[in-house]
């Protein structure tokens, strides 16, 4: 016997299915748009047509805030000749993924009859959405991580190469291409503008813009005032720039000890606690025997 919990889910559930339906069947004509993702950036991205035909049907304009912010963050990790393409593949990937769990809601409470599997699984849907809205943040933040670990070590190359008597823009190739990493992709892409006719000063700008790091900004507005000083001016900046960074990289080693070492206590109260337990509960039997 249905309950009126039952039909009206079921009625939703229905609705929701058939909408899916139309939007797969309608949108498969753009499935050639998203093979070029890689599968593990997006999963599922076999089916984004689904959120992709979605944001069409309802004119989607991608001209709200958060979209413009996310498209700066965008520009950053793909250029921005890819911004708009990837913009609409994040949305319809969000769509996607989350229309698609709402969905399996209702067939998990058909299945279980349970109105808490149906609370989950949209739970998950709502999550869903929120977490690939958020994944380019957190792939900025790894990637500004990563290029401060081998900045130091770019610098002090750097320095030493112009020291040597070698011309700034020789030692940034040179360097540029001792490594495979984010910073020294993005010093390859300068070589690459300098070599198609950029001048050295705004292809190194843009290298800093790209970078987003405010010390890598900073390292770039003080090359781009050695190199209108001359060579000599430039690498006793360098010099100076090595030093502080290398001094940065250690109060930040300092700090992630620091809250490593704070990380490490909750685990270490736990198990204090668990083993004075075991130890109280014994003497406290044996005293009331």
């Amino acid at each position: 016997m249905f309950t009126l919990t039952d039909i009206i889910l079921f009625g939703i559930g229905g609705v929701i299915l058939a909408l899916w339906l139309v939007l797969y069947l309608k949108g498969r004509k753009n499935v050639s748009l998203f093979d070029a993702l890689e599968e593990k950036e997006y999963p599922l991205k076999e089916v984004y047509f689904v959120g992709y035909e979605a944001l069409n049907i309802i004119k989607y304009a991608y001209r709200s805030k958060r979209d413009r912010k996310l498209r700066k963050e965008i520009s950053i990790l793909y250029g921005e000749k890819y911004a708009e393409y990837y913009l609409r593949v994040i949305h319809a990937q969000q769509i996607t993924i989350a229309l698609t769990l709402f969905v399996l809601a209702f067939v998990m409470y058909g299945l279980a009859n349970d109105i808490m599997a149906f609370v989950v699984v949209v739970f998950f849907a709502f999550v869903a959405y929120y977490y690939f809205g958020t994944v380019t943040s957190e792939r900025i933040l790894k990637r500004s991580e990563e290029m401060m670990s081998d900045f130091s070590e770019v610098i002090s190359k750097l320095a030493l190469l112009t020291n040597a008597g070698m011309i700034f823009r020789e030692a940034w190739e040179e360097v540029a291409f001792t490594g495979e990493r984010a910073l020294y992709l993005e010093m390859q892409a300068a070589v690459g503008e300098m070599q198609n006719g950029y001048a050295e000063v705004d292809a190194l700008f843009r290298f800093g813009v790209k970078c987003v790091v405010p010390e890598i900004k900073k390292f770039t507005s003080t090359v781009i005032q050695g190199i209108t000083k001359g060579n000599s001016e430039l690498s006793m900046m360098l010099q100076e720039q090595s030093r502080e960074i290398w001094n940065l990289r250690r109060q930040n080693i300092r700090r992630q000890g620091e809250k490593a070492a704070n990380k490490l206590m909750i685990p270490i109260m736990i198990m204090f606690v668990g083993i004075l337990i075991m130890v109280l509960i014994p003497i406290f039997s044996n005293m009331g025997a």
